[in-house]
């Protein structure tokens, strides 16, 4: 069924802006980034250590993960080209996912065991394309969405990933109780196919930028641009800020869930299988209040509940093994955290130049993620030194930086 599109010349309705076919591309396009990750992750280490594999070589294969991290580097490239089908944004998608499909096929017919190295070859095609595939769609979902439709396209985009998560996991998981591996990854590569389609079909902006005209321009105009505008460094302190208490609490969830009593069926039913559609509600429901509260004082809101909700296991932590203590508090962390992740992502495209969305997107996305990376080996100290209870009391605390910058990059009273 074809769904009406939303012409920005037209009198905004949230009923057209919801049900578009924008919206539907995103949610597909979103799924797509979301499928590959683990599939060179989680799952291919699963897979791994089924059938033998050293948990050395299985430990060194994190590292096919570095296209993710160092995916800016290319960025320009697909600002200043265009392949000669689909424009600039949806042919770069269709070349990733059909290297995605044939780097899969490829990795579905080696052996982890008898040839890791010709596996670490075929996953680190999939972190490439995989990885170009974000750059593309990054960028094309903010020069297609106006800024009034952001914060739902975000909320979708990243629901869609989480759906796909499910898929490349859970799903792949329990097929390999089923099946061999190897099928495993041949139907993985089909779900990835059947995305081509919704790239074919996606529509393109209305009104497409022009495309920086030289290569030397997509590489230094994204930085020149970022930096010129007022309060550029105080922007950037927050982007490494804003989610930084609950990145650092996640870190310690499962350890955490372990020692107060709660048993592994527990925590996969309530933490995660519940957890899981909490988030995507809180996603949604973000997305619809953005429409309402717009970007700015979303941010203020959601960051504010995404604090709440981790001084909240504070009080789990007293209360011990309480499952309906666990449900409530694993609700509300995942709902804030879907809300406070669709208005982060939403704000991130915003500040985004549309010649240079590419580069400068996925810049912001990679600042996004140093915190945690930097930060979360301390964790494991912090709550053994700390107490769990004080723990989640600092995370809340870490938190509270990020919510006092909103003051100078995102006003209440600017709607944004």
């Amino acid at each position: 069924m074809s769904l009406p599109d939303v012409a920005s010349t037209r009198p905004f309705s949230l009923l057209r802006s919801v049900f578009s076919r924008r919206m539907l591309a995103v949610l597909l396009l979103g799924f797509s980034s979301g499928l590959p990750l683990l599939l060179i992750g989680g799952t291919l280490k699963l897979w791994m250590s089924d059938v033998g594999v050293d948990l050395t070589v299985i430990g060194i294969f994190s590292l096919v993960g570095l296209p993710y991290t160092l995916k800016f580097l290319w960025s320009p490239l697909l600002d200043r080209y265009a392949p000669p089908f689909l424009g600039r944004r949806r042919g770069w998608i269709l070349i990733c996912q059909l290297g995605l499909v044939l780097a899969l096929l490829f990795l579905a017919t080696r052996e982890p065991r008898t040839a890791p190295w010709l596996v670490a070859g075929a996953a680190l095609l999939v972190a490439f394309f995989s990885a170009t595939q974000d750059i593309a769609i990054d960028a094309w979902r903010r020069d297609l969405l106006p800024d009034r439709e952001l914060g739902f396209g975000s909320a979708l985009a990243v629901n869609g990933y989480r759906v796909g998560m499910l898929v490349a996991g859970a799903l792949a998981a329990t097929l390999a109780d089923r099946i061999p591996w190897r099928s495993v990854y041949f139907v993985m590569a089909a779900a990835m196919a059947m995305c081509v389609p919704a790239t074919i079909l996606a529509p393109d902006p209305e009104r497409p930028a022009t495309p920086p005209a030289s290569l030397k321009e997509a590489v230094f105009q994204p930085f020149v641009d970022y930096f010129r505008r007022p309060g550029a460094l105080q922007i950037l302190a927050f982007i490494l800020l804003f989610k930084i208490g609950d990145s650092l609490a996640s870190e310690m969830f499962n350890p955490f869930y372990l020692e107060i009593g709660f048993t592994k069926t527990t925590i996969g039913v309530v933490a995660k299988l519940f957890g899981f559609w909490a988030t995507i509600a809180g996603g949604l429901a973000g997305g619809l209040l953005m429409f309402r509260l717009g970007i700015n004082r979303s941010l203020w809101v959601f960051g504010l509940l995404q604090a709440v909700s981790t001084l909240c296991f504070s009080l789990l932590a007293r209360m011990g093994g309480s499952v309906p203590g666990l449900a409530a508090v694993v609700a509300f962390e995942n709902l804030a955290s879907g809300m406070g992740t669709a208005a982060f992502v939403a704000f991130l495209a915003s500040l985004c130049n549309l010649r240079y969305t590419a580069t400068q997107y996925a810049l912001l996305t990679s600042l996004m993620g140093v915190p945690r990376v930097i930060l979360g080996a301390s964790t494991g100290y912090l709550a053994k030194h700390l107490g769990w209870q004080g723990f989640f009391v600092f995370c809340t605390l870490v938190a509270v930086p990020g919510l006092l910058l909103l003051v100078r990059v995102a006003p209440w009273k600017r709607e944004g």
